[in-house]
Parts: C-alpha cells; structure tokens; sequence
C-alpha cells in the first residue's frame, strides 16, 4: 500500500472501520490533507473522537502510528502546492537513466493501473446517467489548464446531445452563468493541484443552487470534492516540471464512448444530420 494516498488508503479500508473510525476518516477528508496535520489530540477533538481511536484507524490503514501517517500527509501537501520547478527538480533526482519516452510510458501506466484501482463502477455509471439525460442542462468548466479538458469533453458531447454549457475561460463572467442554472442541472468541473479558487467558488455557488457537481481531480483531492455529488480521482504524476492529464483524458473519452452507447438510437440520427450539416459548409476534403 506504499503506493496509496492515505485518502486512497481511507476509501479502500472504510468497510472495514468501526463507527467511531468512520466518524475521524469524513472528518479527515473534509479539509484533507491539512485535517490530519495537528496533534493526535487536536485531530480527536476536531473529529469528536478519541486519540485511541486515532492511532488505532492509523494501524488499520496500514501505518506503524499516527505520526507515520502524519509524516505521509505532509508529503502529499507538499506534493500537492509544488510548483512546476519543484515538481521537475524532485523526478530529476531520482530519474532512472532510460530515455524520456520509457519513463513517462511507465508512468502514465502506473497512473491509469493505479486511478482504475480505486475507481468505483458505480460512480462511473452513475456519470454516464447524468450525462445521458436529455432533460439535464450540462455545464462544463476547467482551469487555466484544465480547460483544455473541458473543451474536449463539451465538443464531443455536443455531438451526442444538446443542454450543454460551456462555461468560458474568464471567470469574471461565471456569474451570469450560475445565474441562468437551475435545480437538477449538471456542472462537471476540472480542478487539479495547485487547486484554483475561482474553481472552488464555482462549485459552491452551483451547489447552493441544488446543481449535480460532479468532479475531475487528482489522487489527493481538490477541496471541490466535499461539494461533488461524484469525483474521479485520476493520478497525474509524470517525469516532467507538469502534471499527466493523459488518465483524465482515458476516463473522459470512456465517459463519452458510455453515452454514445447508452441512447446510440438518437445519439446515430444527430451525428448523421451533423454530417450533412459538414457537408453543406464542405468543412472536410473529400477524396470522391
């Protein structure tokens, strides 16, 4: 388990905790990973726990104590805050000698073994539900740089369905758009490390008005997550100064592949009235 978040660690062992265990493992993951950076005694307070009950779930989660699992939640905040430079400098050190391509190959399959390990089935479907329903408006927004993945995600569905909503760069504008959504309406949001503030403030505004958050993050979790009604939680670690969106970019395009199925029937007769539409601009060359 040496591998796992020790959120990771939470999510695959919840089962197996006692009530009281239950009660610390939400109160950590509320305001995770700073929740579980104070004293054994100030976390079992905060979590209407007892410290026992503290060393005991660190035990159970794998850890020799607490302060083993408090030594790995400050690697993760660390992790998580590092800027481009820090995050090059740290794989630089102990970069193997094999060419770039091996290294970042056996990273992006270590990070696609590892996010579908812990992906549940469940939350997957229950996506491709919310994305398959014609009679919910589906906003769609991303960061400075996970807008590119909000992008590709809204130009494909456009061309499964309509009610979609893509919310524009700037968030100076975003308010009009939370203006205009409704109860029962989708927000998918994009939010890894370094996680962006106006992101969060989005998610909560679109939360206040009853909108389904449904969330793109990384393995340790952008605080969007406690206003999510469901997140993916893709591992984005390369041998670069940048994060991997290429796991993102997998569960993305197997989102859009679910809905395509799922309502093919209509899904088949907009994509062909889209072609004709191709056809009338002669927007592709054609070889007959």
């Amino acid at each position: 388990m040496q591998d796992l978040t020790v959120a990771e660690r939470i999510h695959s062992q919840f089962e197996d905790l006692t009530r009281a265990e239950r009660q610390l493992a939400n109160a950590m993951l509320e305001n995770y990973p700073v929740s579980g950076l104070g004293s054994i005694t100030a976390v079992a307070e905060t979590s209407s726990v007892s410290p026992p009950t503290v060393a005991r779930m660190a035990k159970k989660l794998g850890f020799g104590g607490f302060p083993e699992m408090q030594k790995a939640l400050r690697v993760e905040l660390e992790a998580q805050i590092s800027n481009p430079i820090a995050k090059h400098d740290r794989w630089s050190e102990s970069a193997p000698d094999t060419h770039i391509l091996n290294r970042f190959a056996d990273a992006v399959m270590e990070n696609l073994a590892q996010t579908l390990r812990h992906i549940n089935p469940d939350t997957f479907d229950a996506v491709k539900q919310l994305l398959s329903d014609q009679d919910r408006l589906v906003h769609i927004a991303g960061g400075r740089i996970t807008r590119s993945l909000a992008d590709y995600l809204f130009t494909h569905l456009q061309m499964l369905r309509d009610g979609l909503v893509y919310m524009p760069p700037n968030s100076n504008a975003w308010s009009h758009y939370v203006l205009n959504m409704q109860p029962g309406d989708v927000l998918i949001v994009f939010d890894i490390r370094r996680y962006e503030h106006d992101m969060l403030r989005l998610a909560e505004m679109a939360r206040e008005r009853d909108v389904t958050v449904v969330l793109f993050t990384d393995q340790w979790g952008s605080p969007i997550a406690r206003h999510a009604a469901h997140s993916f939680h893709c591992r984005i670690e390369a041998p670069s100064a940048w994060d991997s969106s290429a796991v993102t970019l997998f569960l993305i395009e197997a989102l859009i592949a679910a809905v395509q199925d799922k309502n093919w029937d209509e899904t088949k007769e907009r994509m062909a009235k889209l072609e004709e539409l191709f056809d009338q601009m002669k927007m592709f060359r054609k070889f007959t």
